[in-house]
């Protein structure tokens, strides 16, 4: 009996500094139900100056075939991801990150959905976690519609066509037919990908039997540190691609800049004030009936009520900052 011929794939992973992650990535990959001998993947480095790269050239050593390592001297993800799709054969490309791990079927349900319905590009659903009591209470803050809004893949929303999808499986014609990525783009390249795909007519499919794992970051700090750099190029992102970020990802913005506003207006006349008030106490009402739903002890209830404003507050700072920068026509990192 001949054997039944399988699309190619290629797998396209920028990666930089993740060596307490790649491992456990790079196996998710073995343990694929999607032939291995059909697929290449193509690890692109950001000039890691930890171990990642040993990690990964221990396995290119191994299966010089299936593995390839490429550096990506700019660093940032638009470069890495456009380094790797001119490289590869495959006929879908499948854009992963190293902080996460992938359910068995994986690559097997993304290339089901893209020859099963009409989309160019698919995903699934991303599960967060982390380590230790702070991390885990993050990861659920993460996974809470009122900590991230109406993210659909991020709070297991239905199957159906979306604006965005994590990372993504494309059809290879989407990159010949609208471009690669937009590399002024630090963040939210991923969004603007899409964006550009809905805009010339394209779909994007997620699907809840396509799981992943993603791996957050374990201290309070470290999330306000991203919050900051997401909130602020969320703005330089819609300065950039008009259209391409979406109303929920300004809240954090309205909410400081309401707090600001209705601070200083008191001054004028304590209305202002009284305003001000009833917003933080629905605020602090919404935060906690969020906690309680999302915990399982007393203790989780009171890190994860904390953990909200930080958040959003961080995430709303730091798009005052993107505008800080528009204004100065300064739209680096």
């Amino acid at each position: 009996m001949s054997k039944v011929k399988r699309p190619s794939i290629s797998v396209v992973m920028p990666v930089r500094n993740e060596e307490a992650y790649i491992a456990n990535c790079i196996e998710s990959l073995f343990n694929q139900t999607y032939p291995i001998d059909d697929m290449e993947w193509i690890f692109v480095d950001g000039m890691s100056n930890d171990h990642t790269r040993n990690i990964i050239s221990s396995y290119v050593r191994r299966f010089p075939r299936l593995i390839h390592l490429l550096d990506n001297p700019s660093k940032t993800v638009p470069y890495a991801m456009n380094i790797g799709i001119a490289e590869a054969k495959g006929e879908y490309i499948i854009r992963l990150d190293a902080h996460a791990s992938y359910a068995n079927d994986y690559i097997e349900k993304c290339i089901y959905y893209l020859e099963n319905t009409d989309a160019d590009n698919v995903g699934g659903v991303a599960e967060t976690k982390s380590h230790g009591f702070i991390g885990n209470a993050i990861a659920k803050m993460l996974s809470s519609k009122f900590g991230v809004g109406n993210s659909q893949f991020r709070t297991e929303g239905e199957s159906g066509y979306v604006d965005t999808v994590p990372f993504g499986a494309f059809r290879r014609e989407v990159f010949e037919k609208w471009g690669g990525y937009d590399e002024r783009l630090v963040r939210n390249q991923d969004n603007e990908m899409n964006y550009r795909i809905r805009s010339n007519g394209g779909k994007i499919y997620m699907s809840k039997d396509i799981r992943l794992t993603y791996y957050c970051r374990d201290t309070a700090s470290g999330i306000a540190r991203m919050a900051i750099q997401n909130g602020m190029w969320n703005v330089i992102t819609m300065k950039l691609c008009p259209g391409s970020m979406s109303v929920r990802h300004f809240v954090p913005l309205a909410f400081v800049l309401s707090i600001l506003a209705l601070t200083l207006l008191g001054v004028v006349a304590t209305v202002f004030w009284e305003l001000l008030a009833v917003e933080l106490v629905l605020y602090c009402l919404l935060d906690a009936a969020f906690a309680c739903k999302a915990s399982r002890s007393l203790r989780e209830i009171v890190l994860i009520a904390m953990l909200f404003p930080v958040f959003h507050i961080s995430y709303g700072l730091g798009s005052l900052l993107g505008l800080g920068k528009l204004c100065t026509g300064n739209c680096r990192s």
